[in-house]
């Protein structure tokens, strides 16, 4: 299955979810505000992407809020332990400035002025911690999108750490084919995320528009990498 017939037919999945189907399109859009809102401690939005990457067709109706709640939390446990490598690198990063902070203060309060060796000093450490930070993140993010389907069509958060069968899939897939398909996605995504963006200017009408088209957009995306996945057989 090519790139373009992943997009076309992730595309036509989210349409189908929400197109003529109002109250199950408000409904997204009310749980996408709740998951928001709680900053991801109600997430029921994610919730129902969990049943979006378990492979369901068509796509699932918004219901069971009590399923959406603890599939929500699952996936929420699952970002987060994925998430730990790239927050240890940024602590330590983080902590190497101290020196330079506290260099800087002192030569502060003695002079007036924060000297240039300090400034210099601490805004590397913290460029070389956010460049590592985000080349960790986007390695990770090539497993974790296998992980979280495996985790979703099982139900079980451990087969989303189960690197060995994750490799082994890729592998099927192909690196080349499986890396080229994930950028084509982000290229994609920066694509229609411009666009809303552009929309949000427009007052009370774009804002409306980006509610309402970002959860549509969560559905093709997720979708998409769940064909990806789908494209050998696990």
């Amino acid at each position: 299955m090519s790139i373009s017939t992943f997009a076309s037919d992730s595309f036509a999945y989210a349409r189908e979810a929400v197109w003529g189907k109002w109250k199950q399109w408000i409904l997204l859009v009310v749980a996408y505000l709740i998951t928001m809102f709680t900053l991801f401690i109600v997430p029921v939005f994610n919730g129902y992407l969990v049943s979006v990457l378990s492979g369901k067709t068509p796509a699932p109706e918004v219901t069971d809020w009590k399923k959406l709640f603890i599939d929500g939390w699952k996936l929420n446990i699952v970002a987060l332990i994925y998430m730990i490598p790239v927050i240890i690198v940024l602590l330590i990063f983080g902590a190497a400035t101290l020196p330079f902070a506290l260099a800087g203060a002192q030569m502060a309060d003695m002079t007036g002025a924060v000297p240039d060796q300090a400034m210099v000093g601490m805004m590397a450490e913290l460029m070389a911690g956010l460049l590592v930070a985000f080349l960790i993140a986007v390695i990770l993010s090539f497993i974790a999108y296998t992980g979280v389907v495996r985790f979703a069509k099982s139900g079980s958060i451990g087969e989303a750490f189960n690197f060995g069968a994750i490799f082994e899939h890729i592998g099927k897939i192909g690196w080349g084919s499986y890396i080229v398909a994930i950028i084509a996605l982000w290229v994609i995504l920066a694509v229609f995320a411009f666009i809303i963006g552009m929309l949000s200017v427009i007052p009370v009408i774009g804002w409306i528009i980006n509610l309402f088209l970002t959860p549509v957009l969560s559905i093709f995306t997720w979708r998409y990498v769940v064909l990806l996945y789908e494209s050998q057989a696990a």
